[in-house]
C-alpha cells in the first residue's frame, strides 16, 4: 500500500519537519503512525516529498525525518475539466468526491437553468466550501499529490466563455433525437484542456445547448443507460483518461 498523504503549505526540503496542527491530529490519532513508517507531505499543487515518521508526540505532533528532496508532478496532459451542473442535497458532493478519486483536474460548479439547487449569498459561499473541502480530503485519500481544484460557480453564459477557449469541449446528452457522437470515439487532443458539461438531472435546456455548441462544444453521449448527474461525470472522466493514456 502506498504511503498515506498530508498536507502542508509549502513542501520542507529537509531533513526534518513536525507536522502539527489538524493533519498532524489525524496522523496521530487518527491514523496512528508509528515510528518508521512512510508519509507523502504535499502542498496539493504538484510539489511533494516522501519521509519517515521518526516520532509520534502528544496528540497532533508528528515528527518525520528523511525529507532529502522536493519532487514536483508535471502537470498531466490533456488536463481534463468537467462543468458540473448543481445536483440536489449532498449528491453535489459526492460528484466531487468520486471525480477527485478518479483523477479529474479540476471542477466548475454550474447553476444551470433546470438545477433545482441555487448557490446564492451565504449558502453558497459555504456550498462552494463544501465542495473544495471534499476535493482536498478525496485527493488525500486517493494519494494524489495534485489536487482536483473547484472553481468559483459559473453562468451558462461564463461556461459558453469557458468553453470558447478549450482545445475539445463536449456537452453530455442523453437525447437521442441529437445527433450526439459516442464519447468513447469522439477524437480527441494529445494536449491542451478537454472540457465535459454534465446537465442537471432536468438536463440541459435547448437554449443552453444552443448557446454551449455555438461556442464550439460538441454533443456526446457515454451510452444507452442514462446516468445521474453525479455519476456521470465521474465515468466521463475513467472513460477519458483511459482514452487518452493518462491511465496507463
Amino acid at each position: 500500500m502506498t504511503a498515506p498523504v498530508f498536507v502542508v503549505d509549502e513542501v520542507p526540503g529537509g531533513p526534518r519537519f513536525v507536522l502539527d496542527g489538524p493533519e498532524g491530529r489525524h496522523a496521530v490519532s487518527v491514523k496512528r503512525l508509528r515510528t518508521g513508517e512512510e508519509v507523502v507531505l504535499t502542498d496539493g499543487r504538484g510539489r511533494w516529498a516522501e519521509g519517515v515518521v521518526a516520532a509520534a508526540e502528544g496528540k497532533d505532533r508528528l515528527v518525520v525525518a528523511d525529507l532529502h528532496a522536493v519532487h514536483e508532478e508535471p502537470v498531466p496532459a490533456p488536463r481534463i475539466t468537467v462543468v458540473q451542473a448543481l445536483p440536489k442535497g449532498d449528491r453535489g458532493e459526492l460528484a466531487v468526491e468520486t471525480m477527485s478519486e478518479t483523477g479529474v483536474d479540476a471542477i466548475v460548479p454550474w447553476a444551470a437553468s433546470r438545477c433545482v439547487t441555487q448557490w446564492r449569498g451565504e449558502r453558497g459561499a459555504k456550498a462552494l466550501g463544501k465542495w473544495r473541502a471534499t476535493a482536498r480530503e478525496a485527493g488525500k485519500q486517493s494519494r494524489r499529490v495534485r489536487f482536483a481544484e473547484v472553481a468559483d460557480a459559473m453562468t451558462g453564459k461564463q461556461v459558453a466563455a469557458f468553453l470558447a477557449k478549450a482545445e475539445f469541449a463536449a456537452v453530455l446528452h442523453e437525447d437521442r433525437g441529437h445527433a450526439a457522437e459516442p464519447l468513447a470515439t469522439v477524437d480527441l487532443p494529445a494536449t491542451g484542456e478537454i472540457v465535459l458539461v454534465v446537465g442537471p438531472e432536468g438536463g440541459v435546456s435547448p437554449e443552453e445547448l444552443e448557446m454551449f455548441t455555438g461556442a464550439g462544444a460538441v454533443v456526446c453521449r457515454l451510452g444507452r443507460s442514462v446516468l445521474r448527474t453525479s455519476t456521470a461525470g465521474t465515468a466521463a472522466v475513467a472513460l477519458l483518461l483511459g482514452r487518452t493514456g493518462r491511465w496507463s
